[in-house]
């Protein structure tokens, strides 16, 4: 499963087909609980948005809720990549974010990680945002 992918198991459950924007490789083509149409699968990697899941999850509810179980830890998920992987029991290595990063897309030097962290988690919360992740006012995407 990808990096991506793993954040959204783990924000969303194995409900929806939000993994498939992120790189062609997934375990199934179609949505997760949609019923099999020729469409539903070839609209799915083209259309991130379109192909959200009707329900909406409250991303900082789910977070905050991993983060407490992180006693001791003070996690920014709100902010850092690396909290928000930490918080989700993800591997949140350099290694794991510059994979993370070359499979959204990222075009910028990966040794610069610190502009490559803050890249990747705006769109990380973008991605969550289109396909049925509710989050704070503070977080912009």
């Amino acid at each position: 499963m990808s990096i991506f992918g793993k954040i959204v198991s783990a924000i969303f459950g194995s409900h929806p087909a939000a993994a498939a924007p992120a790189g062609g490789a997934t375990s199934s083509g179609a949505p997760a609980g949609s019923a099999p149409s020729a469409s539903a699968p070839s609209a799915a990697p083209s259309a991130a948005p379109s192909a959200a899941p009707a329900q909406t999850v409250d991303v900082a509810a789910i977070v905050d809720k991993a983060v407490a179980a992180h006693k001791g830890e003070k996690l920014e998920w709100r902010t850092s990549i690396v909290d928000l992987m930490k918080a989700l029991d993800i591997d949140s290595s350099l290694a794991a974010r510059k994979d993370l990063a070359k499979e959204l897309g990222y075009t910028g030097d990966t040794n610069d990680s610190a502009t490559m962290n803050v890249w990747l988690h705006k769109q990380v919360m973008s991605k969550l945002a289109a396909n049925g992740g509710k989050l704070p006012p503070e977080i912009k995407h």
